[in-house]
């Protein structure tokens, strides 16, 4: 059985594909789980910097993820360059092959190598921002009617690539878009772009759930290279707010209905 791959992946930057990316990881390396993580997002590079931190923690007895980082390729021509990313991949997918899971972080921005981990996606999780900023990528609709919704720059790619999918003969993806970085009051903001993505998720068949609400205790563990799944009771003192994280983790995680878990 080779490994089942977990892309995080949004062409649009800051909707928090590496902070799930981490939580996604830790929380499979707390199942016992042999974890491979790739970060082709290697110039901004977030989850190998959090991986690194991680590992340099000493504080705690943490695990730790296989990780590779694949720089994008500056090669001369478009030709070569796209054969260097996905010899890159490739080689890549050949390291991590004796892992359970292999959880990938994606630039927010349209590579080739981001194309090539989507078309590897047996489950991609798609965050996105309340904002109908951030839905623009997924969705052209013209003065707030429902009934001309059409799939914008980032949905069509995704479809592009699960064709690819298929024609390596792969089982289709498990499209997941969860909405990320909710605030906790709600607003007719809220409201509007729920039932957007509820509509668009019909014609374009991606499942829609909730992410992480916008929590501090989500950020600050970066430089520790820890999550909530690293803290103890009894050594931290655990406020409402650190369950409530912990409760969004595990939906999350049961939302995506992984194999073997």
């Amino acid at each position: 059985m080779r490994p089942y791959v977990i892309v995080l992946g949004n062409e649009k930057g800051g909707t928090g594909k590496s902070t799930v990316a981490m939580h996604v990881s830790v929380y499979l390396l707390s199942q016992g789980l042999r974890v491979g993580t790739i970060d082709v997002d290697a110039r901004q590079g977030t989850l190998s910097r959090y991986f690194e931190n991680r590992k340099a923690n000493s504080t705690v007895n943490v695990k730790l993820p296989t990780h590779v980082a694949i720089p994008r390729s500056e090669a001369a021509t478009r030709e070569e360059s796209e054969t260097r990313d996905e010899n890159a991949f490739n080689e890549a997918l050949h390291k991590l092959s004796d892992s359970d899971f292999i959880v990938v972080d994606t630039p927010g921005n349209d590579t080739h190598l981001s194309k090539l981990a989507h078309s590897y996606a047996d489950t991609l999780v798609t965050p996105l921002n309340d904002s109908f900023i951030d839905l623009d990528v997924l969705v052209n609709m013209s003065n707030n009617d429902f009934k001309s919704l059409r799939p914008s720059i980032y949905a069509e790619m995704v479809w592009n690539q699960r064709k690819e999918r298929a024609k390596r003969g792969s089982r289709p993806t498990d499209w997941i878009v969860i909405r990320n970085r909710l605030t906790t009051l709600y607003t007719k903001n809220r409201k509007d772009v729920n039932a957007i993505l509820e509509a668009l998720a019909k014609r374009i068949s991606f499942r829609l759930g909730v992410g992480f609400c916008d929590r501090v205790i989500f950020k600050e563990l970066f430089l520790s290279g820890l999550t909530l799944l690293d803290l103890e009771e009894g050594v931290v003192s655990l406020s409402l707010s650190h369950v409530a994280a912990r409760q969004e983790l595990r939906e999350l995680m049961d939302l995506m209905k992984l194999p073997n878990l």
